[in-house]
């Protein structure tokens, strides 16, 4: 089941991923990519939600939908 995580997060990680600089399994050089390209929000999530993205690697990500009323 892919991991939920919101639109900022995944376009962070999907940067790294795409960029092929590192192996999506090296949590710390991905946050660091991610910090490096502006990815604040990923960086953060990645570091709060360790588990999470070690299984989403495996299982996948999906974008959240946003509530629509926040902004």
């Amino acid at each position: 089941m892919p991991v939920k995580v919101s639109q900022k997060v995944f376009d962070g990680i999907e940067a790294v991923r795409q960029s092929g600089l590192t192996n999506m399994l090296d949590r710390n050089y991905v946050q660091a990519l991610c910090d490096k390209m502006g990815f604040y929000e990923a960086v953060i999530w990645i570091e709060d939600n360790k588990k999470e993205y070690a299984r989403a690697i495996f299982e996948g990500f999906e974008i959240k939908e946003e509530d629509s009323y926040a902004k």
